[in-house]
C-alpha cells in the first residue's frame, strides 16, 4: 500500500478576509478527506484567507486611495502568522487524521517584521509537524501591489509514503528553473495551487507532467462576488465593478505521461478524489529523467540558495 497514495482536492471557497472563517471550513474539509480515507489534502493558493480578488477592479496602483488602502488593512488583519499559532488547530487535526496537508495561506511572518505580507505554501506533514513554508518567489502582475517577494526557503521535497513530494504557487509552475530545483530535489509528486480557473491550469499541469515524468496535482479555489462578505470595505463598489465568477475552479491530476487521471473541474465547489500509483513514475522515467539519466550535469548546473531572508542578524 505504500505505493498507492489518495490525494483529495479541496476545491473550496474561502471565507474570504475572514481568517477564523476560512480556518473553520478548512477543518472541515479535513474531516471529510479523513473520512474518505485520503493520506493528503491540498488547498488552493492563498485561500486562507483568500486571493486578493480586488487588486483588478480598484486602480490597484493608484497612490494613496483610500479604498486599497483599507483593503489592504483588511488583508493583512486576516493573514497568519505561524509563530502566534494561528494555524495550530489543522497541525492539531493533521496529527489526529494521520492526514498530510498543502495549505495555501497569506503570511505576516514575524522574521519579516510582522507587517508585510507573503503568498505562502505551507506542508504539514502526518503528524501535524510543518515540515516546510514556501513564500511565493515572485508575485504575478498586480499582485506585487499587496503580496511581498518571498525567498528559496521553502524550495523543500518531503517524503510520502513511496513519493516525493514538493509544491510551487500559481506561476511559479512556469518557472524552469524553479522547476528543475524540484525535480533535482527528487520530486515525483508535484502539488501546484492556484486562486482559481481552468485557464492556468489546463495547460501546465500536463505539460509539466510530461516534462518531470511526475504527477501533477493542481488545486484551485472557487469565488463569486456573491461571497464577499457583508462587512468587506467598499462591498458595495467591488459588487458593480467584478465580473459574477472570480475564480471558477478547474482543479486536475495528471499522469508522469502527460495525460489527463482527472481533467479540470469547473464551477463546482466539494472536494475530489484521485489515488495514484508509485510505479507509473519508473515506467515513465525508463525513457526520460530530467535530473537523472537525461541530464548534462558537466554542461548546465543548477544554484539555489535556500536561506530564509531577513534585513536583521542579532547577535546577544
Amino acid at each position: 500500500m505504500q505505493n498507492l497514495l489518495k490525494i483529495a482536492l479541496a476545491q473550496i471557497s474561502p471565507v474570504w478576509l475572514d481568517k477564523k472563517g476560512t480556518i473553520d471550513k478548512i477543518c472541515v474539509s479535513m474531516e471529510k478527506a479523513a473520512a474518505e480515507d485520503a493520506d493528503l489534502v491540498v488547498f488552493g493558493e492563498g485561500l486562507l484567507p483568500g486571493y486578493p480578488f480586488w487588486l483588478a477592479y480598484t486602480n490597484g496602483a493608484g497612490w494613496n486611495l483610500p479604498i486599497n488602502k483599507k483593503l489592504h488593512a483588511a488583508y493583512a488583519r486576516a493573514a497568519i502568522q505561524i509563530e502566534a499559532g494561528d494555524i495550530d488547530v489543522v497541525c492539531k487535526l493533521a496529527k489526529e487524521f494521520k492526514l498530510a496537508v498543502y495549505l495555501g495561506a497569506i503570511e505576516r511572518p514575524a522574521d519579516r517584521g510582522g507587517h508585510s505580507l507573503y503568498c505562502s505554501l505551507i506542508y504539514i506533514d502526518s503528524n501535524g509537524i510543518i515540515q516546510s513554508v514556501h513564500r511565493k518567489l515572485q508575485p504575478t502582475y498586480d499582485e506585487r501591489l499587496t503580496w511581498s517577494p518571498g525567498d528559496g526557503n521553502g524550495l523543500k521535497t518531503h517524503k510520502l509514503k513511496s513519493f516525493t513530494v514538493g509544491g510551487l504557487n500559481c506561476w511559479e509552475n512556469w518557472m524552469p528553473m524553479v522547476r528543475s530545483s524540484m525535480y533535482a530535489l527528487g520530486e515525483n509528486l508535484h502539488i501546484a495551487v492556484w486562486p482559481g480557473s481552468d485557464h492556468n491550469t489546463k495547460d501546465v499541469t500536463r505539460f509539466i507532467a510530461r516534462e518531470s515524468r511526475s504527477y501533477v496535482v493542481s488545486v484551485s479555489s472557487i469565488m463569486t462576488k456573491e461571497a464577499l462578505p457583508e462587512d468587506t470595505p467598499f462591498r458595495e463598489h467591488l459588487l458593480m465593478q467584478m465580473p459574477q465568477v472570480l475564480a471558477n475552479g478547474g482543479s486536475c491530476v495528471a499522469g508522469p505521461d502527460g495525460e489527463w487521471l482527472m481533467e479540470p473541474i469547473i464551477g463546482k465547489e466539494d472536494i475530489f478524489y484521485e489515488t495514484i500509483d508509485f510505479n507509473r513514475i519508473y515506467e515513465e522515467r525508463q525513457n526520460f529523467d530530467p535530473s537523472g539519466h537525461y541530464s548534462r550535469p558537466d554542461v548546465t548546473c543548477l544554484s539555489v540558495n535556500r536561506e530564509r531572508q531577513s534585513v536583521l542578524n542579532t547577535k546577544d
